[in-house]
């Protein structure tokens, strides 16, 4: 039998993914006919991109949404309940492996990955994707700066656990690895397609891995985490769709 707790989180997910849908249904209308009415020679290029429009569409409405209960207070029982339930199953012999998986995420391996690859992409002549990786890792850490100044949300303190540099919201790991990540899916997506899926197998996986490493060691509520993969897959996606749409 449900408790009442198990009862109302269950009841407010489905109010939120009802309220998403519409508001996602709504935005993507307005925009077909500002594009329609304003910039007809958008339509066709739009068209072909439904899905990544949608999908954008999809990483704002919950990005914000999560965001208004972070800083409404609303999220704190659900996220202590779900951190309280993850550290009572993660043992503490993965710490180890669980620091090394966050060391992935960290601003060294991302600026690292990054520069190497849009050097590589500047190399082969591929400018779009050049500019796509290095934007999004840009734009990526100046979220990152802004949003963590600007909310000010306290740490996990539920157990002892590493201290790291500024406020808890959003996850900077995640939302880092997230932007790097869907950037290097599109531009093989552009450059080799056949081998899209495999790309993007290796993206989820890893921005998976990382934030919840980001939960399972207590430095993260999950929905710092949850928006900042929301962002971080945000900005690469609506860049790509804004530099085409500028192309055409």
């Amino acid at each position: 039998m449900q408790s009442p707790f198990e009862a109302y989180v269950i009841f407010e997910l489905i109010e939120d993914i009802t309220k998403l849908t519409l508001i996602v249904a709504c935005l993507y209308f307005v925009l077909g006919a500002y594009v329609r009415h304003n910039q007809p020679a958008w339509t066709e290029p739009l068209e072909k991109r439904r899905l990544t429009t949608l999908l954008v569409l999809v990483l704002a409405a919950s990005a914000i949404k999560l965001s208004e209960d972070v800083l409404g207070g609303e999220s704190g029982p659900i996220d202590r309940t779900i951190l309280l339930f993850i550290h009572n199953h993660v043992p503490d012999t993965l710490n180890g492996l669980l620091e090394a998986v966050a060391f992935t995420g960290s601003s060294r391996v991302i600026f690292l990955l990054a520069t190497v690859t849009t050097i590589a992409l500047l190399w082969a002549k591929r400018r779009f994707e050049a500019l796509l990786v290095a934007a999004s890792v840009i734009s990526s850490v100046l979220v990152i700066y802004v949003v963590k100044t600007i909310v000010g949300r306290v740490r996990p303190a539920l157990w002892d656990t590493e201290w790291y540099w500024g406020s808890s919201f959003p996850s900077g790991h995640t939302l880092a690895v997230a932007a790097f990540a869907t950037a290097a899916v599109l531009c093989v997506s552009r450059i080799r397609p056949a081998t899209h899926n495999l790309a993007l197998s290796i993206a989820v996986l890893w921005i998976s891995l990382v934030a919840f490493s980001r939960l399972a060691l207590g430095v993260h509520w999950p929905t710092d985490v949850l928006v900042a993969a929301c962002i971080g897959a945000f900005l690469p996606l609506a860049m790509s769709v804004v530099l085409e749409l500028r192309n055409t």
